[in-house]
């Protein structure tokens, strides 16, 4: 029997916890599915109020706007990543396989996780990597990184750049590596299907050939 899990996200980002009712559970899983399927920019709550016979009134008790709702979504995406790598890497010695587990886990194809029934994380996927860079690219985000609003993605660079550190103690980045490695996982595999001229990795095997450039871009870096 699977048993579901809950993952945890900054209070701050919600006005109402989602997963404490129904509505927004049901908010949450058509959110996602609309952001993958018309985009950010053109997502509002009247359309999702709307696609879930509730009011807009209602979307805006659970979410100040959707930027926040954005930023939930990414947030919960990035703790489940976290959970995930803490499952492949657990008790895994050496610490250069337990690093290769973790690049492997981060990079490989997104799939439907029994234990979030009323999440689809492959769609979920897709919104992350067209739209999370407009959770911190803007104005304000030196405000909401003071809130803290970005700890649940910090925590997941913090896990792998330590297993960085363990293999090589004096490599000198491990965070500036983690984080681009992060970014170009996304970017790499957004290329291949939309911009493949200007990468190698070819969009029927995206995921196999990111997960081999981004690991070997990762030893190499840290060779000694």
């Amino acid at each position: 029997m699977t048993h579901a899990i809950r993952l945890q996200v900054d209070d701050k980002l919600h006005l109402k916890d989602p997963t404490s009712s129904d509505l927004g559970q049901q908010i949450v899983e058509h959110g996602i599915l609309m952001l993958d399927e018309i985009g950010y920019e053109a997502f509002t709550f009247r359309k999702l109020a709307d696609r879930i016979g509730t009011t807009e009134a209602s979307v805006y008790r659970y979410f100040k706007n959707k930027h926040r709702m954005l930023l939930y979504l990414t947030a919960w995406y990035w703790s489940w990543m976290e959970y995930r790598l803490l499952l492949v890497t657990t008790n895994v010695e050496p610490a250069e396989q337990r690093l290769r587990l973790a690049l492997a886990e981060l990079t490989r194809p997104i799939e439907a996780d029994p234990s979030l029934p009323r999440i689809d994380e492959a769609a979920l996927y897709r919104v992350v990597v067209a739209e999370s860079s407009k959770s911190y690219l803007h104005r304000g985000v030196d405000d909401e990184n003071r809130e803290g609003l970005f700890r649940s993605y910090k925590r997941l660079c913090r896990a792998v750049a330590d297993m960085i550190a363990a293999v090589n103690p004096d490599y000198r980045y491990p965070l500036a590596l983690v984080s681009t490695v992060m970014e170009s996982s996304h970017m790499q595999k957004y290329f291949a299907e939309h911009l493949p001229s200007l990468t190698e990795v070819h969009h029927a095997q995206a995921h196999g050939s990111t997960t081999a450039f981004l690991t070997e871009l990762v030893f190499l870096a840290i060779a000694r």
